[in-house]
């Protein structure tokens, strides 16, 4: 008998992360499953246990991702704060097509899971948590140079600014024309840029 090939992990992860992102968790099937990773039923529960469990390293995968492309953002932007509002500006230049566009895989996972699956509507949380964990930092550096008072509640912008993400994100979601889009993330932006005034 001949051996299944063996899977790749990476690809594999990427394209349960992309199906459970698009349609979430409990309307993604075995079979939908079956066609996106390229895998038998018993290969996928050899190698992730259950859907469960593969459902927390596909969101595992998205925040880790999502996290570090806004720590490059921060990094290589001029200053923490252009960092932060260059993140807002980003949204309006998306393509219709791009995955970034779906509202958040985590959000819509609190919302889907919620009352279901606590674990998983627990990690969506912490993840949650840690992204704004992420903002509250580059608030906190945009102070440290002078660009944000110093005694700013860091927690309440990053807050804030999370809320602006989600709110951008649901626009595309919803296929808002591109030109309101535009104009709501520059208001947005503006905004963050202005914390700046306060400070000087």
């Amino acid at each position: 008998m001949a051996r299944a090939a063996p899977y790749d992990r990476d690809k594999t992860l990427d394209a349960a992360m992309s199906l459970f992102w698009d349609k979430g968790y409990h309307a993604t099937s075995l079979k939908d499953l079956e066609g996106a990773l390229e895998m038998k039923p018993g290969s996928i529960y050899a190698a992730y246990k259950s859907k469960e469990n593969l459902y927390l390293l596909a969101m595992e995968r998205y925040f880790e991702r999502f996290r570090g492309q806004f720590r490059d953002q921060i990094a290589q932007a001029p200053s923490p704060l252009q960092g932060l509002a260059g993140h807002l500006r980003g949204y309006a230049g998306l393509l219709p097509d791009d995955a970034k566009c779906q509202a958040c895989m985590l959000l819509k996972t609190f919302v889907d899971t919620r009352t279901t699956e606590p674990a998983i509507a627990a990690q969506s949380q912490a993840y949650l948590d840690a992204m704004r964990h992420e903002i509250a930092l580059a608030f906190q550096a945009a102070a440290a140079q002078g660009q944000v008072p110093e005694n700013s509640d860091f927690n309440a912008l990053a807050r804030q600014f999370q809320a602006y993400v989600n709110a951008l994100r649901l626009e595309l979601h919803q296929g808002t024309a591109a030109k309101d889009l535009s104009v709501l993330t520059e208001t947005m932006a503006q905004q963050i840029e202005a914390l700046g005034l306060l400070a000087s």
